[in-house]
């Protein structure tokens, strides 16, 4: 009966349409689902980004200038007081200096000492182990070895605003702010972020949202702390005002963004020495001026070598000139006044000297 059936089936085109029409509408009830597609007249043009997912990483600069990422999942939850994950291989010479959770579509803006700003999609800093230090960032830009050009800021940033700027500082005084959207469009060899004058160099770059104070640390202990507001929104190529007139001899060491009056700014000074000292210490000025006393600085104590902000619960690393790396807790140094020597940190070996602070992004580690 069934070979009889088949023949009949083969010999008869209506029948075999019939069963094929059968089968598809049992299909179409059983897997029929919406669409997930969308049918497009004219597609524009691929991006490389389209094809690549978006998802969160871990992106940590070590304070020798390499970098890596992972995915933010390696990074497991865990309870307070727990010992965390090691972020980097504790060599003696580095450290994890910054460290950012950022899509793989965001931007990293790099700022270099002669003013040019160059692109780097967090999608193509390598993917590194944990253990790993990851690749030096200098040989991942077009950046001018020897124009003796290297990168003195990085800006992490997920949209270009307009209400936000940037605001960069020279080691001569001057402040430049730029709107965060004259950032936007990327070009493969960068573009002139500040015009930097002749001998002079871009030292620190941040984003504002036009309401912060700024506040400026000299190498002889001055400083200044004006309102952004003081500093007019310029172009990219514009060279800036003078945000403090220096004592000749002097330079800026650092430029603080200060938006908590709760933290505490952290001065060291290259004999061993610093403090910490409240925000509210310093009062607000014009921009331009030479500012009031940071800290004394003394034969004894030396000139400063960075000021950061910080609160109780950061730790910092002090770099000496030798390549030694002291870590200390923000705790253990008490709060003075403004107008002081501050307190000893460290004992400096003879011959070698303090080169800078800067905070330790990861703070448990095993």
């Amino acid at each position: 009966d069934n070979i009889k059936s088949y023949k009949e089936i083969l010999a008869s085109d209506a029948l075999v349409l019939e069963i094929i029409q059968k089968e598809l509408g049992l299909i179409k009830d059983e897997y029929a689902i919406p669409r997930r597609t969308e049918l497009i007249g004219d597609p524009e043009e691929i991006r490389i980004e389209d094809l690549i997912v978006e998802e969160d990483m871990v992106v940590t600069l070590s304070h020798s200038g390499y970098i890596k990422r992972n995915p933010l999942s390696l990074y497991h939850n865990q309870r307070r007081g727990g010992k965390g994950i090691t972020g980097l291989s504790q060599k003696q010479e580095d450290f994890v200096a910054d460290l950012f959770v950022a899509s793989t579509h965001d931007y990293f803006l790099c700022f270099s000492n002669l003013g040019r700003l160059y692109w780097l999609k967090v999608h193509e800093i390598p993917q590194a182990s944990r253990m790993s230090r990851g690749k030096a960032l200098v040989n991942l830009l077009p950046i001018d070895r020897e124009a003796d050009e290297h990168i003195a800021a990085v800006v992490p940033v997920r949209t270009f605003e307009p209400d936000l700027f940037v605001m960069m500082a020279t080691k001569k005084g001057v402040v430049k702010k730029t709107s965060l959207e004259d950032f936007s469009r990327p070009r493969p060899t960068g573009i002139i972020a500040a015009t930097v004058r002749e001998g002079d160099e871009i030292i620190a770059a941040a984003i504002t949202d036009g309401q912060a104070d700024i506040f400026l640390g000299t190498r002889h202990g001055h400083s200044i702390r004006f309102p952004e507001g003081n500093v007019r929104p310029m172009g990219r190529t514009a060279a800036g005002v003078r945000g403090i007139t220096l004592a000749k001899g002097d330079l800026v060491v650092a430029m603080v963004v200060i938006s908590e009056a709760q933290d505490t700014l952290f001065t060291v000074t290259e004999n061993g020495y610093g403090k910490r000292t409240q925000v509210s210490e310093y009062r607000v000025q014009s921009r331009g001026g030479k500012g009031i006393i940071n800290i004394k600085t003394t034969e004894k104590v030396g000139l400063v070598v960075g000021v950061i902000l910080v609160n109780s619960n950061d730790e910092v690393m002090l770099i000496g000139t030798s390549g030694n790396i002291i870590r200390i807790g923000v705790q253990d140094v008490r709060i003075i006044g403004r107008s002081t020597q501050g307190v000893r940190l460290i004992r400096i070996q003879k011959g070698d000297h303090l080169a800078a602070v800067a905070k330790l992004a990861e703070q448990d580690e095993e």
